[in-house]
């Protein structure tokens, strides 16, 4: 099976901005959906003024916007507006990452296009919800960031609260939201009946924060910031060394042993500090001292080579710089030439996931703002005779 063919067929519409809707639909078009991203004349997606810009072209927005096409609409004028709901009417998905009640006001909302498809998926991602008090306040990663806990266990013990440096509350609401669409385009075939999909960006972060809300909901008791460590677990973190950092992570009693034995002191396997898991983790400032002032003696690679030969999970602090060319992701064929729409080359991630062995490569270059409407007004008014 080739990943690009596993939602050939499918189409969706993306009435989407910067990262969140975005990200869903570059998944779903990267398995091979048609993806329609309906975009405001003149500007388009805000996303294609971020830099760094090439030639003309945001590399950001070509990272997000591979393998789609590209119609320009005012959806604030009503013969647009009708366009896009023809659009809608012979489609499989729509994704909009508007605030709440913004669709319903264009005539655009679910239930409208519902009474138009009834086997549609319409999929809403928001920051807080389609509905509840929260339901009307806007989000930007940073904020939901905060709201959501992730800074209240981000950063050092000691330290001002800071975000995660990847803006992990929009790409997560991606992510949940493609999922969610798959599942719902197999009940839609099914049964014939599609559904409105309400993504979150609070409650996708909240839902990959499972081992912190359960720790709370266990012990009572707030999660807290552990810098690179694990409340559970140690030795599992970034120790200094030498030259630097790496990080070490000895998750169980059997590569504990191997930590002992590669620093040379299997006298600490016996220590009563350090006997448990549970033990090393209550105990972990002062292993980490312990460790460290083994650690100085030498460098980061000579510790990594160390480690390594004796199977404990170790890495580099890699910048993207080294881990894009790194000979696993080279391996994996995961960094592709990208065109952009003037022609320029550049490079891209392309999509993780293989199939078969097989790694998908970019099927179609980012779309210029609406270099698709001759080709999409064409598509839909054949499609409209054909009834």
């Amino acid at each position: 099976m080739n990943q690009e063919s596993t939602l050939k067929g499918v189409r969706v519409i993306e009435i989407c901005n910067v990262a969140a809707g975005p990200f869903c639909g570059v998944l779903l078009a990267d398995m091979g959906a048609d993806v329609v991203k309906i975009e405001q004349p003149g500007t388009g997606d805000t996303l294609r003024s971020w830099s760094p810009i090439t030639d003309g072209y945001s590399e950001n927005f070509a990272s997000l916007n591979r393998n789609k096409r590209s119609v320009t609409l005012n959806l604030k004028d009503a013969t647009d507006r009708q366009v896009a709901a023809d659009l809608v009417s012979q489609a499989d998905v729509l994704i909009e990452n508007n605030r709440p009640g913004v669709m319903d006001r264009l005539g655009l909302g679910y239930a409208a296009m519902r009474e138009l498809n009834p086997r549609l998926v319409y999929c809403s991602i928001s920051a807080y919800g389609q509905s509840g008090p929260r339901s009307q306040e806007g989000g930007f990663d940073l904020t939901l960031q905060a709201m959501s806990g992730l800074m209240s266990v981000t950063g050092e013990s000691n330290g001002m609260p800071v975000k995660c440096g990847v803006p992990v509350c929009d790409f997560t609401a991606g992510l949940y939201a493609a999922f969610s669409i798959a599942t719902a385009l197999r009940k839609a075939e099914q049964e014939g009946q599609g559904t409105h999909i309400d993504v979150s960006m609070l409650g996708a972060t909240l839902g990959i924060a499972a081992l912190q809300t359960s720790q709370y909901f266990g012990t009572g008791v707030d999660p807290v910031k552990l810098g690179s460590a694990h409340p559970r677990n140690a030795p599992y973190q970034v120790f200094c060394c030498k030259d630097g950092y790496f990080g070490m992570a000895a998750g169980n009693n059997s590569l504990w042993k191997s930590v002992c034995i590669v620093v040379g002191r299997e006298d600490l396997f016996q220590d009563s500090r350090f006997l448990s898991t549970t033990d090393r983790a209550k105990n972990q400032d002062a292993l980490r001292q312990i460790l460290e002032a083994i650690f100085a003696q030498t460098d980061a690679e000579t510790w990594l080579a160390r480690f390594r030969e004796a199977g404990v999970p170790c890495a580099p602090i890699n910048n993207y710089s080294d881990v894009l060319v790194d000979p696993q992701v080279d391996h994996m064929e995961w960094v592709q030439e990208l065109e952009l729409p003037n022609g320029a080359r550049t490079r891209t991630f392309v999509s993780p996931v293989r199939f078969d062995a097989r790694t998908a490569g970019v099927m179609r270059r980012p779309p210029e703002l609406g270099e698709h409407n001759e080709e999409i007004i064409a598509e839909l008014r054949n499609a409209q005779v054909t009834e």
